[in-house]
């Protein structure tokens, strides 16, 4: 047996007292006298254990693993020492090491909670999920009251999208330590990412009257403002994030998206360009910067940062779509299909992507019905087949009042509140009980309109798909009507599930949804013959009265004016359709009209861009010079609607027709000369012109649309009695009859309920 010398004891004391030094603070001190015990014995593993933490602690990371190997090395069976080694192998993020010096401390003493944490933390560095949550979980339970461990096991679940846990935790956690405000932050963001909004808001405004100062809390309550829809909020915390923070990425990217929501687009294209120029690769806000521009009517800039932001990140699908609609705007669609096509490749389930797909490949001169079918119906084996199991259990009887569901993200001022007014307003309430969905982010004037027509409305806008189905189950609804299709902010992951025992699509466009959730479309006897086309379309077709379009204009201003070419001296063609479609085979029809007419002239909406150049180029080829044609950008409806008052004669395009914007051109006299295609949507033209009994506007083939646009050109007499009876002409029609389209709305509602009726009867 050894017995402790005089000089053991003397060394000892002089260990506690560099402790004790230590814990009060006084570090320099300590440093001192552990240093001195080392002098004596180099490898004293306490001693450079603690002298390890203390450079830890003064942030000498790479000082304290040389010490707390040594250590570790001097005693393998102290666990606090490769507890300590495992944090400093951490601080310089060397963590497959700091992991395994944390299990060595765990298996030396289970009971070591910092190493669980140490353990945990290291997991989650290396996306050691599972094994994190565990480490963290074992922290917890070594300490139930240890708020650091509970904040931990929260971060933990939240990683594991176990939402409700992780609030329970960030909660107990706050319970133990009030003065915790990384706790309560991260409770306030658990909260919004349950989407407890409301709850998350009131957690983050409490967090930043305590700590005024602490940033992320700041950007974490501007996130949950946005996400409530409360934009200006959301600037106003996002800008005191960047006060605080002025290298916070994320945050001046959200200020932008809140400047955006704001209607702001000029400040938030600056926003997002000072987030690039900080950071050139930051693709997302790259994106978002193309948004902005794409806003502003800068196609040219949107589509330069977007090639950009594919430099940085080629991978990138959501940078491929977003390329994919600038190209489609500029009216290159093969380019846009292309890009379209990439992001489904890099990300096969993205749903919006290939909605964009599904939809664009109409626009397509080489896409006959056929293709555009098989594409739809990729879409739903991608992403359909989510039915819950089970009948549903709606009353069979045919002649009940019937609860009719309308989903649309556009009950707002938006071109579709042009036909759901006249609808929606001329419902029969006596047999039929209508529920509105609304996904509506920004509601105005017109939203609350249109909710004043439903029995029900229901402001769906936070709602996933799934959501929204489980509310529809619960309001048992009979007839789920999709009124928006493969186009943008869509609710097809609705329709999918099937929550309702009849499905059916109107009014987005006449097509194919592609689903096999999706029961019916609804159509009309000139879009579609009856006995033809059926095989274009995995639904059941059904054929309105008269016409698929209802229009209401919701002005009478302005007025339709005379003829421009009387007081001119020449004939003004105009089309004001969106521009992607316009193609190629377009122009060089357009081109042979405006050559036969001379010294006519072509007035086309078209964004500001390079493209415009390509449709000059493409009218000169045609033998049109330059100064016949003028360019018009996008504009707010009422200057849009007056534009009309310059134009003569529209030219529709093929094979999408204008369906909106030709009802628009009736409504302020100018008729429209059309092409009739060889798909739905290339037949709306004649569609429309049968409804006003002017068939001899359309045409069957490309000399014939010639032929009729011209002679029609050189008839002024004929042009100027169109233009003066025009307006009243849509008024007498179908076309804004509203009280007469609703009657063959519900009638094709009853026929689709008598029908499922009778099925369950089998």
């Amino acid at each position: 047996m050894t017995f402790p010398t005089e000089a053991d004891a003397a060394l000892e004391q002089t260990l506690l007292r560099a402790t004790e030094l230590h814990r009060a603070g006084r570090l320099d001190e300590a440093e001192a006298g552990y240093r001195r015990v080392l002098a004596q014995r180099p490898e004293h593993g306490a001693a450079l254990h603690r002298l390890g933490l203390l450079a830890l602690q003064s942030g000498h990371a790479e000082t304290a693993l040389e010490l707390l190997g040594r250590a570790a090395a001097a005693d393998p069976a102290a666990w606090r020492s490769h507890c300590g080694l495992g944090q400093a192998l951490a601080a310089l993020e060397r963590f497959p090491e700091a992991r395994e010096a944390f299990q060595r401390a765990t298996g030396l003493n289970p009971g070591c909670l910092e190493a669980w944490l140490g353990t945990g933390a290291a997991c989650r560095a290396l996306g050691l999920g599972r094994e994190a949550l565990a480490a963290f979980a074992q922290a917890a339970a070594l300490g139930p009251d240890h708020a650091e461990a509970q904040n931990n096991l929260g971060i933990a679940l939240q990683d594991a999208g176990r939402l409700a846990e992780a609030v329970q935790a960030f909660r107990r956690a706050t319970q133990l330590e009030d003065d915790f405000p990384i706790a309560h932050n991260n409770l306030g963001n658990a909260l919004l990412l349950d989407r407890q909004v409301d709850p998350a808001l009131d957690q983050l405004q409490g967090v930043v009257r305590r700590w005024p100062d602490f940033a992320d809390a700041w950007y974490n309550l501007g996130n949950a403002a946005f996400t409530g829809c409360r934009f200006p909020e959301a600037e106003a915390a996002y800008r005191r994030t960047l006060a605080l923070a002025p290298a916070h990425l994320s945050a001046r990217n959200n200020l932008g998206n809140a400047l955006q929501a704001l209607g702001r687009n000029e400040e938030a294209l600056a926003a997002y360009l000072e987030a690039l120029r900080l950071n050139p690769g930051f693709v997302d806000a790259g994106n978002n910067a193309s948004a902005a521009a794409r806003a502003l009517g800068r196609m040219d800039q949107a589509a330069r940062l977007l090639r950009d932001a594919l430099a940085a990140r080629p991978d990138s699908a959501v940078t491929h779509c977003n390329l994919g609609n600038v190209l489609k705007d500029i009216g290159r669609m093969e380019e846009a299909v292309q890009n379209f096509r990439r992001a489904l490749e890099l990300d096969p389930g993205d749903v919006v992507s290939h909605s964009n797909l599904a939809y664009a490949v109409s626009f397509l001169p080489g896409f006959d019905a056929h293709a555009i079918l098989r594409e739809n119906l990729d879409w739903d084996r991608a992403h359909g087949g989510l039915e819950a199991p089970g009948r549903h259990p709606n009353d069979p009887d045919p002649e009940r009042r019937l609860r009719i569901g309308y989903i649309s993200p556009d009950f707002r001022e938006h071109c579709q509140a042009l036909f759901t007014i006249p609808l929606l307003s001329h419902h029969d309430h006596g047999r039929f009980e209508i529920f509105c969905y609304a996904r509506v982010p920004r509601p105005d004037a017109i939203t609350g309109r249109i909710a004043g027509f439903a029995d029900t409305w229901r402001d769906a806008n936070r709602w996933t798909d799934g959501e929204v189905a489980e509310q529809v189950r619960a309001d048992r609804i009979d007839i789920l009507v999709d009124l928006t299709q493969h186009m943008a902010n869509g609710a097809l992951g609705v329709f999918t599930r099937k929550p309702a025992p009849v499905q059916a699509a109107w009014l987005a466009y006449p097509g194919t949804t592609g689903l096999s959730a999706m029961d019916y479309r609804l159509t009309d006897p000139y879009l579609d013959p009856p006995g033809e086309h059926d095989d274009w379309y995995c639904e059941t077709s059904i054929r309105l009265a008269d016409t698929y379009w209802c229009y209401d204009p919701l002005t009478a201003q302005p007025q339709p004016g005379p003829l421009p070419a009387l007081a001119n001296g020449f004939v003004t063609f105009g089309c004001l359709n969106n521009f992607c479609k316009v193609t190629p085979a377009v122009l060089g029809l357009w081109a042979q009209v405006l050559t036969a007419v001379p010294d006519s002239r072509l007035l086309l909406l078209c964004q500001p861009g390079d493209h415009r150049q390509g449709v000059l180029d493409r009218l000169a080829a045609g033998g049109v010079g330059a100064g016949r044609v003028e360019f018009a950008a996008f504009r707010p409806r009422p200057e849009y609607l007056a534009l009309h008052q310059r134009v003569d004669l529209g030219l529709d395009t093929f094979p999408y027709n204008g369906h909106t914007t030709s009802l628009d051109a009736f409504w302020m006299g100018v008729p429209v000369v059309t092409r009739l295609g060889e798909t739905v949507v290339g037949r709306a033209g004649w569609s429309q012109l049968c409804n006003l009994d002017l068939r001899e506007l359309a045409a069957g083939s490309d000399p014939a649309f010639v032929r009729t646009a011209v002679d029609l050109a050189r008839d002024l007499p004929r042009l100027a009695q169109l233009r003066a009876g025009l307006r009243s002409r849509m008024e007498a029609s179908p076309l804004m009859d509203g009280a007469r389209f609703a009657r063959s709305m519900e009638t094709a509602f009853r026929q689709m309920w008598r029908h499922w009726c009778m099925n369950q009867a089998l």
